[in-house]
Order: C-alpha cells, then structure tokens, then sequence
C-alpha cells in the first residue's frame, strides 16, 4: 500500500513538472505591450486597381518574420511573359509605438520597366510608428510601397492605385 502510494505522488510530481517545462517554453503571447507578427505568409492573391485578381503561378509570394528577421520574396510575370522579382532579408524591431527596419540585403530583377538586375547592401535602417487596433497591427512598411495589417492569421497589403495583397499564414 506505501508503494502504490509513493509511486502516485511520483507520477503527479513528474507530471506537474513536465507541465512546468511545458508551460515555460512557449513563446510569449502577443500583447499590447509585447506586439507579434511572427510567423511564414504566402500570397494568396492580388487584386489590381481594374478589379483584375492575380493568383498563383502568376504572381507567387512568401514572408517570414521571426524574432528579429523579416525575409521576403515574390515574383509575378505580365501578360506579356516579363517578370519582376523582389526578395529582401532585413532585421526588424516591433514595440507597441513603432517598427525599425535595417535592410540587409536585397535584389530586384524588373524585366518590366527594363532596369534588370539591382542590389542593395546599403544597411539603410528607418523607424515608422505602428497603429494597433482590435488585435490588429498596421505599419506602413518603410521600404515598401504597401501598409501591411496583421490581423489573425491575415495580411492585408495595400499599395495605393497599385495593389492589395491577401496574404494567410501557414506557420
């Protein structure tokens, strides 16, 4: 009977403790104080000014943010078979008042308007003010055309007169 006794209160304990460790290793949730757009996006779609939706494999798109990187790539091809890449790799700093970027590298390739091939090793850094609403995050991207809201498991992307961008998280 001491045994089966002794054996019960071994397995709460080591239950408890796994629970502990468990608990302790999840990453902390998003507040307001502590705001988080971590995770991988793809696009879904674009729509264009004229109403046109572009999807996949005409236009294709993917974006990771972690802890302190963002690293973003897309391409889409024209109608008339000329294609425009962008892929950016940048470190980044969210607070609950504003978003620092600090571009580490980036290459274009604008088939379209004929510039080519571009890169960018500047380590230009800028500092935006974010707004936060509803559990919504909305940042004018300092190096982009677009004002991004994070809501949920969604990215809005809106470049005025140019595009909006569907974006859904898949990590």
């Amino acid at each position: 009977m001491h045994h089966h006794r002794l054996l019960t209160v071994l397995v709460l304990s080591v239950t408890l403790l796994l629970s502990a460790l468990a608990i302790a290793s999840e990453p902390p949730k998003a507040t307001a104080k502590n705001p988080s757009i971590e995770g991988t996006y793809r696009l879904v779609t674009r729509t264009l000014p004229d109403g046109t939706k572009m999807t996949s494999p005409d236009i294709i798109g993917l974006l990771t943010f972690t802890k302190t990187h963002r690293n973003f790539n897309i391409v889409w091809k024209q109608p008339d078979g000329k294609k425009f890449s962008l892929s950016i790799v940048s470190t980044y700093k969210l607070t609950d008042k504003d978003y620092t970027e600090t571009l580490l590298y980036v290459l274009q390739n604008d088939e379209i308007t004929g510039k080519g091939l571009t890169y960018d090793f500047s380590g230009q850094s800028k500092t935006v003010p974010i707004s936060m609403s509803g559990g919504s995050i909305k940042i004018k991207l300092p190096f982009d055309p677009a004002t991004v809201t994070f809501s949920g498991n969604k990215i809005i992307g809106v470049a005025e007169s140019m595009f909006t961008d569907d974006w859904e998280k898949i990590q």
